[in-house]
């Protein structure tokens, strides 16, 4: 008798503990664990003056250029992934763009979700464009460029916040911090683009990679609908290896696809927060 009870117990919790991760106060509660795992590897890793798993043998360089037929000045594209922690950067070759690493993120700060303010320590999601003036090659972090946060959309929803940036170093209060070596790589094939006559770079900042999956675990957050529009953005360049325009109508960001060798299609007759460069 004693045994059954103890077994029902163990089913009845075993049930609430599954009933409760398909909700989305349980949804949260695993993403912000398999978060909080990330920041405690890494910052070990930091600490201990070890590069962080997954970082790309930055020594050899010049050879992944080499051997992916890349080369520095080709212009660049960078995602962001928030609940991976990691950062891509694609560089065009051939009139799309291609993968040339995947760099882990040190630290992040805040939850999945958007920014909404100043101070919140929240790192931001969104489509952003990136000119030679958010660079800082004297940054207290080593190096660093602004995404240019609050953008046109940000700031139709009424967000506030400033000097959001990719930067060195492993802290954060709303900020990508990518380690000193890595930002280093990051900014050689940056700057070599914008000196080499790319206008700006577009970077896509998304709080998990956006398949269908991932979304669908996280249909009841406050948030879905906002991470449904990031989707398609995240979409568009899956399907054509281009940046999408993205403009702002009434609140919402609108999707452009690019096709490659033709012109910018035109931006939404709204202001446009970031575009595929000419």
């Amino acid at each position: 008798m004693l045994r059954q009870a103890l077994g029902l117990l163990i089913i009845v919790a075993l049930s609430g503990a599954g009933y409760l991760l398909l909700t989305s106060d349980g949804r949260q509660l695993l993403d912000r664990a398999s978060i909080a795992y990330t920041r405690w590897q890494n910052q070990s890793y930091y600490q201990s003056g070890l590069p962080l798993p997954g970082t790309p043998d930055l020594a050899r360089f010049d050879d992944r250029l080499k051997a992916q037929g890349l080369a520095l000045g080709a212009p660049v594209f960078l995602r962001i992934f928030k609940l991976e922690s990691q950062l891509e950067i694609w560089m065009e070759k051939d009139g799309r763009y291609r993968l040339f690493a995947t760099y882990p993120i040190c630290l992040w700060s805040g939850r999945l979700g958007p920014k909404l303010a100043e101070g919140d320590r929240q790192a931001p999601e969104g489509f952003y464009a990136v000119t030679k003036d958010e660079l800082n090659p004297n940054s207290r972090w080593h190096r660093s460029f602004s995404l240019g946060f609050p953008n046109e959309f940000d700031r139709a929803q009424g967000r506030t916040g400033s000097f959001i940036m990719v930067h060195g170093g492993c802290q954060s209060i709303g900020c990508f911090a990518m380690t000193n070596d890595v930002v280093d790589e990051i900014w050689s094939l940056v700057t070599s683009a914008l000196d080499s006559g790319q206008p700006a770079f577009n970077v896509q900042v998304f709080p998990f990679r956006m398949t269908e999956r991932n979304l669908a675990a996280r249909k009841a957050d406050k948030w879905s609908g906002f991470w449904a529009d990031l989707k398609k953005g995240y979409d568009s360049f899956e399907r054509t290896h281009l940046p999408p325009v993205i403009s702002v109508c009434d609140g919402r960001y609108v999707i452009g696809d690019a096709v490659p060798g033709a012109p910018s299609p035109p931006a939404a007759e709204c202001a446009a927060t970031a575009s595929r460069e000419p």
